[in-house]
């Protein structure tokens, strides 16, 4: 059995299919490595941040964009939440909001 990947909600799916062009076609190609290798492909891809949360590390001409994810058993990936990245470091704001995520997703 082979990786899957969910996500949070189909609110969250709806905001990464509207990421520009490049940005799309980028997180596509590593999501598609991720449904092969797994959920941690390793740097420049991916980058574990903390308490279970990992980012995936998508970058284009039109500039940079993050999504945030876990592992869940039965090799199941879960974006929790994108955006498109302004700062050299990851706002508090977009981890806190993963994080919430997160750990409704566990509790569920």
């Amino acid at each position: 059995m082979g990786w899957r990947i969910e996500y949070y909600s189909s609110k969250l799916e709806k905001e990464i299919l509207k990421l520009p062009a490049g940005l799309l076609a980028r997180y596509l190609h590593l999501t598609d490595l991720m449904l092969e290798f797994g959920c941690n492909l390793g740097m420049p891809h991916t980058r574990p941040l903390e308490d279970g949360l990992f980012e995936l590390r998508i970058k284009s001409k039109e500039g940079i964009a993050r999504a945030i994810y876990c592992a869940r058993s039965g090799k199941r990936i879960v974006m929790l939440h994108v955006f498109v990245k302004k700062t050299q470091k990851t706002p508090k704001r977009e981890l806190r909001i993963a994080m919430r995520r997160m750990k409704e997703v566990i509790g569920r």
